[in-house]
């Protein structure tokens, strides 16, 4: 297998890609003091789950399956990539997983490369990564390629913002996002988080990873014209005066989906994992409202049910 990448810049810390402070002991006491932090779960039951098992793409299509979360599966240009993978029923510091994987681990395809966004536990998590063969070509940020290398995995390639690498037929570049990292309590900012854009020979598609709205994806669609579907993060949000750097609310992502320019939106990082103060099915009202007062087509906004499959045919 041949992988063509620049090597990634070198440097201890990637504070200075941040766009706004993080959170000081202030802000988390204020969080604390001013109500719950973990939002309503009565209506779990709401959570679309779709589970039918995969059908069968062609090398000129393109399909996406969301396990969910930022989980997906990409079939496109005949190779399969998966975003983000966690397949375990709990994460450190996260109640219990609300709904299961959207695809059963043992049900996917032979995996061509996985994409990590960015080292948080609810997107790079230890268990499913493990699960793979650690001949997986593995593309993740500037910073974070060791972490892979040390539990045995032998393609792996790190990328900074706008760097770019060729896998199974396939471009991956590496974009920008409005975001941060740590995974302990000393690696604050020690590696890149950002979005992937990834290019077969039918079609384009963009996976937001983890990310505040900003301007970065204008930036994002001048480099990267035509991205037939841009899988965008909507829960995870309240409240706004913390959340608001780090994370979009369901409005901030149907304005990234027009200022990527990208035909289609497929939702994500909602209904799977309790991670913030709003309720569990509010991102999927509030992102229909928004999408229809856009004036936007409703049959190009893909709300994916957990599990359930949408295809591009050429």
């Amino acid at each position: 297998m041949r992988i063509q990448y620049q090597q990634p810049l070198i440097q201890p810390s990637y504070a200075d890609r941040l766009h706004a402070p993080l959170p000081n002991f202030r802000d988390v006491m204020r969080l604390m003091w001013t109500g719950h932090y973990r939002g309503r779960v009565g209506d779990v039951d709401r959570i679309p789950v779709l589970r039918r098992g995969l059908a069968p793409v062609t090398a000129q299509d393109t399909a996406i399956t969301w396990v969910g979360h930022a989980t997906y599966l990409v079939r496109i240009g005949g190779a399969a990539v998966l975003t983000d993978p966690v397949w375990s029923s709990r994460i450190p510091g996260v109640p219990r997983r609300l709904t299961p994987p959207g695809v059963a681990f043992g049900e996917l395809p032979p995996i061509d490369a996985v994409v990590i966004s960015h080292n948080h536990y609810d997107h790079l998590d230890s268990p499913t990564v493990l699960r793979l063969p650690r001949s997986t070509p593995v593309l993740v940020p500037a910073g974070l390629g060791r972490w892979f290398r040390r539990r045995g995995f032998s393609e792996v390639v790190e990328l900074d913002w706008w760097q770019s690498a060729e896998v199974a037929g396939l471009t991956f570049d590496f974009a920008p996002a409005q975001h941060w990292s740590r995974r302990g309590p000393r690696d604050t900012c020690r590696s890149l988080w950002g979005s992937w854009v990834i290019s077969g020979p039918e079609h384009r598609v963009y996976h937001a990873g983890d990310t505040g709205y900003g301007p970065h994806f204008a930036a994002i669609a001048q480099r990267y014209p035509n991205i037939d579907v841009a899988m965008v993060p909507i829960g995870a949000y309240e409240p706004r005066w913390f959340m608001k750097p780090v994370h979009m609310d369901p409005e901030e992502a149907v304005q990234a989906v027009a200022d990527l320019g990208a035909e289609h939106a497929a939702t994500m990082h909602w209904g799977t994992f309790v991670l913030t103060r709003e309720p569990v099915t509010e991102p999927l009202n509030r992102v229909r409202k928004a999408w229809r007062e856009a004036g936007r087509d409703p049959e190009r906004l893909w709300d994916l049910a957990i599990g359930e499959s949408r295809a591009l045919r050429s």
